[in-house]
């Protein structure tokens, strides 16, 4: 079936000529078109025509977005979604000054949620989780990272992961599974971190391999966490078994995570908070993509990365929510891209381009989806607004109005079909 995307008052193409990112010059434009209609052809984008060509084309159906703006489907690129219970006990303990790490240091932060999602069935999982895709959907995600990392055990993980290919399955969107395993240390094994590493290795990441449930091993490289030389272990066999790489780093202690995950030519590295200034050199002309969070430090109240010397440097930079229950319970993409923009120094522009085709590159997706050029997937996010800058100016404020996955209307705020 031919659809006819008419008139939209600008589109936003994050056209890449081919390149599939964006970064230096390039990052701040969103290459916007005028007086155009976009056709797609059952899932692909088959055309960007001008207006005055619309009477020439062919087309089944048409929807008119007089009005409005069109941009490529959002790809979130860093969540912890699949989570169960609250830590709002954490929070308080936040507001009266005891740190991130001290909480975990106490017992609290990950090992809490492992509890809960320990004692949840795999059908109580979906059930929790189904809502916050549907939340993501709502605000014109497409594509949708979402990470283990609460089982900490070969059964939780393997259903952490079960429940991610499940929700892939059955929601509109395209929804991309990581292993996460190395989150940090259960408390079974405090005191025998080898033991629970030879479990990552020698049971977890093999059986994930052998039964494709994941795309991406990541891991958590930190002091209270897991060290250079351990996520350097767990990533040699994950890259043996044709895994892809993610890593969390940078994000409180500067510990050797950047080098591990450079040296294995990991696809993201994620956080960079405490990113020294000679490492960010080290990203200037690398293809791994640094992913920024700054709801975790708008939430932590602690530094953000310093995102504009990474762009002035030729990083890749891409933007997510990390949304989880203890350091970023938000969910808010348009409130993260506020952030970025306040805090970070991000220009609109910027931002657009990291929430979209540099957020594809960071899930190893960008020859299909983040950006609206002819061939690929067609993935529109629709912004009830005649100015893209209101995205970014709207703090927290939700303008998607028609989410479009492969060509189809998964969401509409008015039930448009």
């Amino acid at each position: 079936m031919k659809r006819l995307l008419y008139n939209p008052t600008q589109i936003l193409t994050i056209d890449t000529s081919g390149r599939n990112v964006k970064r230096g010059i390039e990052f701040s434009n969103v290459n916007v078109l005028h007086d155009h209609s976009v056709l797609t052809e059952n899932n692909l984008i088959a055309d960007i025509i001008p207006n005055s060509s619309v009477k020439k084309t062919v087309f089944d159906t048409s929807l008119d977005l007089t009005g409005k703006i069109l941009l490529p489907g959002l790809i979130e690129c860093h969540t912890h979604s699949a989570f169960m219970g609250s830590r709002a006990d954490e929070f308080r303990q936040k507001l009266a000054g005891v740190d991130y790490e001290k909480i975990a240091e106490s017992g609290g932060g990950i090992n809490s949620t492992v509890k809960a999602v320990r004692r949840s069935t795999f059908e109580e999982i979906v059930e929790v989780v189904t809502p916050r895709i549907d939340n993501f959907i709502a605000q014109g995600i497409t594509t949708l990272e979402i990470k283990s990392g609460y089982g900490l055990d070969f059964e939780n993980e393997i259903k952490l992961l079960q429940v991610i290919n499940y929700l892939n399955e059955n929601c509109a969107i395209e929804i991309i599974p990581t292993f996460l395993g190395a989150h940090t240390f259960p408390t079974e094994h405090i005191t025998s971190h080898d033991e629970y590493i030879n479990e990552i290795i020698n049971k977890m990441l093999p059986h994930i391999a052998k039964q494709k449930l994941a795309l991406f091993c990541d891991g958590f490289c930190e002091s209270t966490a897991f060290s250079s030389d351990q996520i350097d272990f767990i990533f040699t066999k994950a890259k043996e078994l044709s895994l892809k790489l993610k890593l969390h780093t940078e994000q409180f202690n500067s510990i050797g995570g950047l080098d591990v995950a450079l040296n294995h030519n990991a696809v993201s590295v994620d956080h960079l908070e405490v990113l020294i200034e000679e490492d960010i050199l080290k990203l200037a002309n690398s293809d791994t993509v640094s992913v920024l969070l700054p709801g975790v430090s708008f939430f932590l109240n602690y530094q953000y990365a310093p995102a504009r010397k990474l762009i002035d440097n030729t990083a890749i930079v891409a933007l997510a929510t990390d949304y989880n229950p203890g350091s970023s319970n938000i969910s808010n993409l348009s409130l993260i891209m506020s952030l970025a923009a306040l805090k970070m120094k991000m220009t609109i522009e910027e931002t657009i381009n990291a929430v979209t085709i540099n957020a594809a590159k960071a899930l190893s997706v960008e020859e299909s989806v983040g950006s609206i050029e002819i061939g690929k997937q067609a993935d529109f996010s629709i912004f009830d607004t005649e100015e893209y800058s209101d995205i970014v100016y709207n703090i927290g404020k939700n303008l998607n109005c028609i989410t479009i996955k492969n060509g189809e209307i998964v969401y509409s705020l008015n039930n448009i079909k």
